[in-house]
């Protein structure tokens, strides 16, 4: 599509700060649990409180998990890294400081892949580095401009976070959605993520509108063109979608107040989800507002060596062109059957007892399509995968039709909970065959001559009619393909 004459002049210039929620047992820098509750302020202690005198210590998994995502990036992992303190001020930042990598953090010069419109783009991380999470704040009443009171609730506070931050190298809300979903999905593989969690996921993103003679043909951007353009921060983003929408709006605020002669103001602005637009927060701080310095109380990190001793699973894109070659699937269903570690695991553990096409059908269409229909996920039905296995096996074994596993037993196993061989005994959905078969079929042929007659005149549609009405009479439980042949033996 031919771009606009706005789009050739005013280009959109974005980077990334992906806070991700590591899964580990413990907080970072404390033995308090990291497990969701519902009373607030029930996880928390003298250190992640921020109270005197408490000391942090730093958890050995969240430092594991840190280095699994520097290889799953293919950053470098420096010889030495340490933590600092960013000095701010937050309601939910009980110290007043944060414990957070400045110039010496653990990942650094790392890249992603993505697909972007049908075209693999590659996505430049800048660093990535480990964090204490904040407190998190509820707002009562409204907002966070319009609230009538806010409460804080300290259990989040010290919970590991990596922050993972690009380069400018996004050009369009859509590809800022692409590559989070991709990087969602290597978290996931990686089992250092979960998605499911309230704000595992937070994106802070940083747009900018540059004219678009001072982009050069390869998509760089001179750093003096970028630290000309003032840019907007807009926070507090939790999903992919959000992030799309948010920046599609800020995109064409700055590009509306730049055509009407307004300059951009270089400020924070807060997406509101509700009501679909930004709103400023406060000016833009600048990294010497932050006063950094070393974290006394954490020695110096040393992990590069643990680049080589941990290991990571295979990745989605090496997982998707293993399937294509070793079972012989398209790029479509390699896709499905990949889409998270989970899916891909039990598609294994199918084609490893079955027909891999079979194995492929059965996971990529008929489970996954059913899961989707109900907002449904293949970590929601964990547990009854084995009696997945077991209706996979009725069908391989002819003991039911594929119509019926499907239309009949499928559904209700999700919907009711039952298991398959009961299912199918409760329904009467054993497999017709033999001179049931014949029966219906005789039956059949004398109860329409009208479909006869148009059968013998040529009209290829009448044998279709046929066969439903053989269907009909057996429940759906006798085999089409047997139903087909006895049909055109009579009636020939």
């Amino acid at each position: 599509m031919a771009q606009t004459q706005e789009e050739r002049e005013l280009s959109v210039v974005i980077g990334l700060e992906v806070h991700v929620q590591l899964e580990t047992d413990t907080k970072i820098f404390c033995g308090c649990s990291t497990a969701p509750t519902d009373e607030p302020n029930g996880h928390t202690c003298p250190v992640c409180l921020g109270l005197p005198g408490a000391l942090p210590v730093l958890n050995e998994a969240a430092v594991e998990s840190a280095v699994k995502i520097g290889k799953a990036i293919d950053a470098t992992i420096p010889e030495e890294t340490r933590f600092h303190r960013k000095n701010y001020y937050y309601p939910d930042l009980p110290k007043n400081f944060q414990i957070t990598q400045y110039d010496e953090p653990i990942c650094q010069d790392g890249e992603l892949e993505c697909l972007v419109a049908g075209e693999r783009r590659t996505i430049r991380i800048r660093r990535a580095h480990l964090e204490e999470d904040p407190g998190s704040l509820k707002h009562k009443g409204g907002s966070i401009d319009t609230a009538e009171y806010t409460l804080v609730d300290y259990n989040r506070a010290g919970v590991p976070l990596m922050e993972i931050v690009t380069e400018p190298d996004f050009r369009g809300a859509s590809e800022v959605r692409a590559f989070l979903s991709k990087l969602e999905e290597v978290l996931e593989y990686l089992g250092v993520f979960d998605s499911a969690r309230d704000g595992s996921l937070r994106i802070d993103a940083n747009l900018s509108i540059v004219k678009g003679d001072k982009i050069a043909e390869d998509g760089s951007i001179p750093e003096d063109v970028l630290a000309d353009a003032n840019r907007t921060e807009v926070k507090n983003i939790s999903s992919h979608k959000g992030a799309e929408k948010a920046l599609a709006y800020e995109a064409q605020r700055q590009k509306n107040a730049i055509k009407r002669g307004r300059g951009v103001e270089q400020e924070t602005r807060h997406w509101d989800e509700a009501r679909g637009i930004t709103v400023s927060m406060r000016s833009k701080e600048e990294e010497k507002d932050y006063r950094y310095f070393r974290e006394a109380d954490l020695p110096p990190l040393q992990v590069a060596d643990w680049k080589e001793q941990i290991e990571i699973p295979e990745l989605p894109d090496a997982r998707r062109e293993r399937f294509q070659a070793e079972y012989d699937l398209d790029s479509e269903a390699a896709d499905k059957l990949t889409s998270t570690k989970q899916v891909a695991d039990f598609y294994e553990d199918v084609a490893a007892e079955f027909d891999a096409e079979l194995a492929a059908t059965w996971v990529a269409d008929e489970l996954l399509g059913e899961l989707n229909y109900r907002d449904m996920t293949i970590t929601d039905i964990q547990s009854r995968l084995d009696e997945v296995k077991a209706l996979i096996e009725l069908v391989a074994t002819d003991e039911i039709t594929a119509k019926n596993a499907r239309e009949t037993v499928l559904r209700s196993m999700l919907d009711d909970g039952r298991g398959p061989a009961t299912i199918v005994a409760e329904e009467g959905l054993g497999k017709t065959s033999g001179d049931a078969v014949k029966a219906a079929v005789t039956t059949a042929i004398e109860e329409n001559p009208d479909a006869v007659e148009d059968y013998h005149n040529g009209e290829g549609g009448a044998l279709n009619f046929l066969v439903g009405q053989v269907m009909a009479q057996t429940g759906g439980s006798a085999d089409p393909g047997e139903v087909n042949q006895l049909l055109r033996e009579e009636l020939e």
